[in-house]
Formats: structure tokens, sequence, C-alpha cells
């Protein structure tokens, strides 16, 4: 029974070592496809990319909109590219949830049974999740659009806005990744959300100008957080340059393709350290 085991243990090894590229592809695929379908037997997911950021879009503009814009449709420019980096960011945290509960469900066991590629299921789970990203800021931008958000720049520019939010935070979710596989529960893994990356996005000009008036450890923390070049470079991008309102004096220096250069910099450096010791856990777990 022994030998079996290992001459069994052995062959999918092989079959492992096997795997073409374009099988990689289609096992990627494929189970990027499972993690999606997944959502019909688990609303509450879709729940989460949907209602929450709407309650905060809502919450925000009309609580906050008066006193730091003037007006809601002075903060909406504001806003609502904030809301949409704070939710890309906190959406990476599904990708850790995910596979934590994957590894401690036997998932992987399963799958490291079949000759398939190994990188297939963190490969799957990590394509899957981008398309949430695609889903949650459409609904924002919809959202948006119904309260008075409009988008000032044209087609390319949002596109381009997607575009750097994808590749931020497709770098960012290695921390996620580490996280998921590093962890014994999946809750630990929203607490890992909740204790670093709401500071982050608070401490950023999200939602309020970074002012002259702060202390100037925070000012300093505020203009060099990846969160305020990313959020920067999103907002210039969907509502260009704005010379009047609220937005006039909440820039923080710097073109678009500077803070896009910085945010992309930021997440190479995150996705650098991480990896690594992603990838050890990894090996590790599954």
């Amino acid at each position: 029974m022994t030998t079996a085991t290992h001459a069994g243990h052995a062959a999918r090894l092989d079959l492992g070592k096997r795997v073409s590229p374009g099988t990689t592809v289609r096992n990627v695929l494929t189970l990027a496809w499972r993690n999606l379908v997944q959502i019909k037997h688990n609303p509450m997911e879709l729940i989460d990319l949907s209602i929450q950021p709407i309650m905060f879009v809502l919450l925000f503009a009309y609580v906050f909109g008066p006193s730091i814009g003037g007006t809601v449709d002075g903060y909406l420019p504001i806003v609502i590219p904030g809301i949409i980096a704070q939710n890309a960011l906190f959406a990476t945290m599904t990708t850790g949830f995910g596979l934590n509960v994957d590894v401690t469900k036997g998932v992987f066991d399963r799958l490291r049974s079949l000759p398939i590629s190994r990188l297939a299921p963190l490969s799957g789970r990590m394509l899957a999740d981008m398309v949430k990203q695609v889903w949650s800021m459409a609904v924002l931008l919809v959202v948006g659009f119904l309260i008075g958000f409009r988008i000032d720049t044209g087609p390319l520019q949002t596109l381009g806005a997607l575009a750097l939010l994808l590749a931020f935070t497709s770098l960012f979710a290695w921390a996620s990744v580490f996280i998921g596989l590093a962890v014994g529960e999946p809750e630990k893994v929203q607490i890992f959300g909740f204790t670093i990356i709401f500071p982050i996005t608070f401490l950023s000009s999200a939602f309020v100008p970074i002012s002259d008036r702060a202390p100037d450890v925070l000012q300093f923390i505020m203009r060099n957080n990846p969160m305020t070049h990313l959020v920067e470079a999103v907002r210039g991008l969907l509502v260009g340059d704005q010379s009047t309102g609220a937005l006039a004096n909440h820039q923080s220096g710097g073109s678009v393709a500077e803070h896009a250069v910085i945010a992309l910099a930021w997440g190479a450096l995150i996705a650098a350290i991480f990896i690594p010791l992603a990838m050890r856990a990894f090996k590790r777990r599954a």
C-alpha cells in the first residue's frame, strides 16, 4: 500500500512537470471560472462587492460632502475616485480569504491530485478576483452617476483608470495571498484588512484634502502614502484637471503620470517583498 501511494504521488508530480503552457492557461481559466461560479452559491460575496461600496458612497457623499466639498456635487469628484480605490484594496482581501478557505477545506489537496499546473489554483483565484474588481468599479461608477458624478475625461482615460487599479491591486494582492496562506483561519485574513488597509486609505487624500494645518508628520505620511498616489492618478484620469470648487485645493501635487508611476512603484515594492514569502507559504501548504 505504501509503495502504491508513493508511486501515485510520483506519477502526479511527473504529470505536473509535463503540463504545457497551453494546458496551464486552460487550467487557470477553468479555475477562475470555478471561483466566479461560486458567487451563485454564495451571494453574500457579491453583496460585499456591491452593497458595502454603495453604502460608503451614499454616506460619505451626503454626510461629509457639505462639510468638505461645500456641496454634495462639489464633493463627488473627490469621494468617488477615493472610494473606488479604497474598495479595490479591500477587494484584494477576498483573494487571501478564498485561498485560505480552499486550503483549510482540503480543496487544494484534491486539485493537487489532478494533472494540472501547480500554480493554476493560485493564478485562477487571482484572475477571478480581477474580474470582481471590474464589477465593483462599474457598480461604483453607476451609483456615482445616479447621484451626480460625471466623468469629465474620455473612454481611454476611464480605461486607463481601470487598468491602473487592476495593475496596482494585482501587485498589492500578493500581501493578501501571503496572509491567506500563512494564517490558520479565514477570519484572520479579514482582521488584516481592517487593521492595515483601513489606516492606509484614511491616511491619504482619498476622502479629505491634505491640509497644511495638519501636523507635519501626518502631512508627510499622507503625501507619501501609496494610496494617495493611486487615488490622485485615478482622480485625474476620471475628472481631469479641475480648477474650481473643493478639488482645486485637493491635489497633492504632481501630474497624473507621476502619481501613476509612483503608485505602481509602490505596488512593485510590495510584490517584491511578498511574492517570495507567498510562494514559500504556498509550497508549504499546497
